[in-house]
């Protein structure tokens, strides 16, 4: 007996394709939504009634053992890293497109060679020319996750912005880590110890070829108001009266420069120089004997807002290892229902015409 092999090859006649179509759609009208869409989910365009839908069934299944192969993944849109035609709105250059605030735990060193894990916000952004239509924004959180076990300092960052800047084909560059800092403060007078935790920013920017590093830390302090103090005193003096002078919870934002070539500007550098400038730092541990201390360390350093930042400059210019720099003051007032604020800004680092106008709202102490 001789077989014949169905001949594939051949022309199908209009015929034999409507019968094909039919026996198809006799299947598809019993088969489950599913089914079809596993077969092919064009078919459900070949539905009576199905014939103008802009789409298929699609499946309603998780596929637990797909994989994106590397041809699968070739064939996935890409709209950010589209032609000049995509752009919207201007053709214009962007100085600032990429991420904020994306966390991860980071080790930093300490003063005293010891090593200390903070959670850490990380915002890293680069410059897009105008004929560029956008970035790939996960490069540079994967750029950043090939450093992310070192222990870090300006030296590590360097290296991850390099590298985010490489591939991303990027002229300028940016990256900041944020955290919590913390240290052990002692008490004024008790012998007492507890936990003061202090905002720090790192900041490695890079800018027509230059880069910088630049280093900010919020400083919360008392300020007691000199005037409201003279005037307490006048009343006791001149009439026996008791009368309390003003103090207020304050803010100070020292952002630095740190020039190359020097020695290492640690945390707990910075934090004595705010120290130093203005001792009536806020207090962790407190029993009676420190919250009288405190009150007269506070009779001891009155200081207006302008006080505050000429100080804060004094220990900043007196240090060699700092070059530009500027100091954001906020005396958020307990007489007043304002706050008073001061900046102080030195070299062209952070000098600005225009302010942010939430910059102040910023320097609040969340504990």
């Amino acid at each position: 007996m001789n077989l014949h092999q169905p001949d594939f090859e051949r022309d199908l006649t209009r015929a034999e394709a409507e019968d094909a179509l039919a026996t198809l759609r006799r299947w598809a009208t019993r088969a489950s939504p599913e089914e079809v869409a596993d077969l092919d989910p064009a078919i459900a365009r070949l539905l009576p009634g199905r014939e103008l839908s802009n789409y298929p069934d699609l499946s309603r299944s998780y596929p637990e053992g797909f994989q994106a192969d590397a041809c699968y993944r070739a064939t996935l849109p890409d709209l950010q890293n589209g032609p000049e035609s995509l752009i919207r709105g201007a053709r214009a250059p962007i100085q600032h497109v990429g991420i904020s605030g994306f966390r991860l735990p980071v080790r930093f060193r300490t003063r005293d060679d010891g090593e200390v894990t903070l959670e850490t916000a990380v915002t890293g952004t680069v410059s897009l020319e105008a004929g560029k239509k956008g970035i790939n924004m996960s490069r540079l959180m994967r750029s950043f996750y090939l450093y992310a076990e070192e222990t870090f300092s300006f030296d590590v960052m360097e290296r991850a912005l390099d590298r985010y800047k490489a591939d991303l084909a990027s002229c300028d560059a940016r990256l900041q880590m944020r955290f919590r800092y913390p240290l052990r403060v002692a008490s004024l007078r008790s012998g007492l110890s507890g936990w003061q935790y202090y905002d720090i920013a790192l900041e490695l920017v890079e800018t027509g070829g230059v880069r910088k590093k630049l280093f900010h830390l919020d400083y919360v302090y008392s300020s007691t108001c000199p005037c409201s103090l003279e005037l307490s005193e006048h009343a006791r003096q001149m009439r026996g009266q008791l009368a309390v002078p003003h103090a207020q919870r304050s803010v100070a934002r020292l952002s630095v420069e740190v020039l190359p070539g020097q020695a290492r500007l640690w945390f707990e550098d910075l934090i004595e120089m705010a120290r130093r400038a203005v001792p009536t730092e806020t207090q962790v541990m407190v029993k009676r004997e420190d919250e009288q201390a405190f009150g007269e360390l506070n009779a001891a350093h009155p200081v207006f807002v302008e006080d505050a930042a000429r100080l804060f400059a004094a220990e900043l210019l007196a240090d060699p290892r700092i070059g530009d720099f500027r100091v954001i003051a906020s005396h958020q007032e307990s007489l007043h229902s304002h706050d008073a604020v001061s900046i102080l800004v030195e070299g062209e680092t952070f000098a600005a015409q225009s302010l942010d106008p939430r910059l102040f709202g910023t320097l609040i102490h969340v504990p």
